[in-house]
């Protein structure tokens, strides 16, 4: 067994409100075993972003209260957080149906902390109409997660029409320059809409930490 000297911040949940996310993707199934062991002894809640199919059918062997998410590319261990109902709801909103993986971890990341949420698919504004239709439903959110790829504009659009709180996402989707997630990246943050705020490429479950510090502020 390949062990890890990962410190844990067992204290992250009561200090800061957020559960200690563990990063899957470059780790080894007992590795992630390991700090999840530590997890549940502790008695905290565990998220496990970026976990491929295959390590989380291992996962599951070994935690019997393990959840794989597929869309979101997550497992998680054991209940929830208590639900927060008094903090607000969070809409993550997607440009297109390809940044829904982006947008499902954010979603999740949000609902593990007990905070209300819902995804809007599908948005972007090469139909703005898609958005204008959906301005009704957004006006009724505490804070507003956008993903997009290729230009990266809807975060700009949707922050010139609400007053909320806007967290914009670029996603590694588009052709070509826009391949990668740099050019939305770039386009977010040169936005002209102002107070724009704007993580880094993919980080569905860094916005929704952004999202329950304004909750919570």
């Amino acid at each position: 067994m390949t062990k890890t000297q990962a410190r844990l911040d067992l204290q992250r949940r009561k200090r800061l409100g957020m559960v200690e996310a563990i990063w899957g993707e470059h780790k080894s199934i007992d590795q992630i075993a390991e700090i999840l062991k530590k997890l549940q002894e502790a008695q905290e809640l565990a998220l496990v972003t970026r976990i491929d199919p295959e390590k989380a059918r291992a996962i599951k062997e070994l935690f019997e209260n393990a959840e794989f998410h597929e869309k979101a590319r997550c497992l998680t261990l054991g209940k929830p957080a208590k639900s927060q109902k008094s903090l607000g709801e969070v809409i993550v909103v997607t440009g297109g149906t390809s940044d829904l993986l982006v947008a499902a971890e954010a979603e999740l990341a949000l609902r593990w902390h007990g905070i209300k949420t819902k995804i809007v698919l599908d948005v972007g504004v090469s139909g703005l109409h898609r958005v204008l239709d959906q301005l009704k439903r957004l006006k009724k959110a505490k804070v507003l997660i956008v993903c997009a790829g290729m230009e990266g504009a809807l975060p700009t659009v949707i922050s010139g029409l609400l007053s909320q709180p806007v967290i914009g996402v670029p996603v590694s989707v588009g052709y070509g320059v826009s391949a990668g997630g740099k050019a939305a990246l770039a386009g977010m943050l040169a936005s002209c809409a102002p107070g724009l705020l704007v993580v880094n490429i993919d980080n569905g479950y860094g916005a929704a930490m952004a999202a329950i510090r304004i909750l919570k502020a």
